[in-house]
């Protein structure tokens, strides 16, 4: 295997091994650290746009590995029309050609459709997060509102009672002023119906 398709393997096994963690179930907020410091971390910014750099040149490679496959085929159809692998040899260098050529484009197919549905189930992961934390907030927002309206209709309550007090206050204090009134005018009758047989006896 040549360097670089040796390097495209290491980074197929690269991408199993991180996908295989990304996907991995652990604790929430581990996983949350995990991914805000892949999304924010700017050397992981800068490993990210390498590794694009580095995926043009594997769609390349990927490229070359198809059409050669194609032409090692059509050689192959060409060889059998004509009767040409007879010889031993001649048809074990086609099929080690043709192993060569489809490992290539496999390692190569395989690398690029791995980056993109490692790229897509990061961002959907990222996006899961985002959501759930705003939810968090936003149940952690209601709980406090909650909190707020219970102490809102207990001061509501509270002023209810104090008003209901006041208007049994002012019914009490009306009703004593009645029957402040009503005990004068029974003692202003007492005292001068209490004259009136005091000036019979003198008399």
């Amino acid at each position: 295997m040549t360097l670089y398709y040796t390097l495209c393997f290491g980074l197929l096994m690269s991408e199993i091994a991180l996908f295989t963690t990304i996907i991995a179930p652990m604790p929430f907020s581990l996983r949350k650290k995990m991914f805000h410091f892949l999304s924010e971390n700017p050397v992981v910014a800068k490993v990210q746009y390498a590794l694009k750099i580095t995926f043009i040149f594997v769609a390349v490679l990927f490229v070359d590995a198809l059409q050669r496959m194609v032409r090692i085929a059509q050689e192959g159809a060409a060889a059998k029309a004509k009767q040409d692998m007879a010889d031993v040899r001649t048809e074990t260098n086609y099929a080690a050609r043709r192993f060569y050529a489809q490992r290539n484009l496999y390692l190569t197919g395989s690398t690029l459709f791995l980056s993109l549905i490692l790229s897509r189930v990061f961002y959907i992961i990222l996006d899961f997060i985002q959501v759930q934390e705003s939810y968090s907030a936003l149940q952690h927002k209601t709980a406090k509102q909650s909190g707020a309206n219970g102490e809102a209709e207990e001061l509501r309550k509270r002023v209810q009672e104090l008003e209901a007090k006041e208007r049994d206050f002012e019914t009490l204090k009306k009703q004593a002023g009645q029957q402040n009134v009503e005990y004068n005018r029974l003692a202003d009758e007492h005292n001068k119906a209490s004259g009136n047989v005091s000036d019979k006896k003198a008399d």
